[in-house]
């Protein structure tokens, strides 16, 4: 017996239940609601998705997610352009931005070092911190990644392809348990690991 008497109903749940965490239940309660809305609502939503999905590109300085050539945080004239945080990711900016902390500039990596998922320094955006490093006249890099394994190592990494750098590098303080990324740290022990950073050590 069909478990939905439309075949476009079913659909949708089976699109929206591809979402992370949601399940069928959840996904079905969505679609419901938003056959229930006016039209003018899900043309709305669908316009939104397909525009962000379209037109977000990378900052080509940062690499953060942006509308236009330079994310709004880059050519931010009140941004201090001499300290820079180095990031896994898009949420890792995001989360310290929330903090309200930190009025520097971000280097996005894409992620980790991680070996056993096949993912080595060449597959993340090292080279191009490197030329930042050189090209741009920061006076510190904070190497703001996750408390886990994969980003101490990529940590590490960092810092020896930095031993040209004369200016500071350092880590955010140990505020953030381990095993956990940025994101999920709330914004208070967050903000406080970033002001108490301190030197990177080996």
């Amino acid at each position: 017996m069909a478990e939905y008497s439309s075949i476009l109903l079913e659909k949708a749940v089976d699109e929206l239940a591809k979402l992370p965490g949601i399940g069928r239940k959840t996904a079905l309660r969505l679609a419901l609601h938003l056959l229930g809305e006016e039209k003018v609502v899900t043309d709305s939503l669908s316009q939104s998705l397909l525009n962000m999905r379209n037109n977000i590109v990378l900052c080509k300085k940062c690499y953060n997610i942006s509308d236009s050539e330079h994310c709004s945080i880059c050519s931010n004239p009140k941004r201090d352009n001499e300290l820079l945080c180095v990031v896994a990711d898009m949420r890792d900016v995001m989360a310290i931005e929330r903090t309200g902390s930190f009025n520097g500039v971000y280097h996005v990596l894409g992620g980790v070092i991680d070996p056993i998922n096949g993912i080595s320094p060449n597959d993340l955006r090292i080279k191009e911190l490197i030329d930042r490093s050189i090209n741009e006249n920061f006076r510190e890099i904070i190497l703001a990644l996750p408390a886990t394994i994969e980003g101490d190592t990529t940590n590490y990494y960092i810092f020896k392809m930095l031993q040209h750098f004369e200016g500071q590098i350092t880590t955010i303080a140990k505020g953030i348990a381990v095993g956990d990324a940025l994101e999920f740290a709330d914004e208070v022990t967050l903000g406080r690991s970033i002001a108490n950073r301190m030197p990177f050590n080996r």
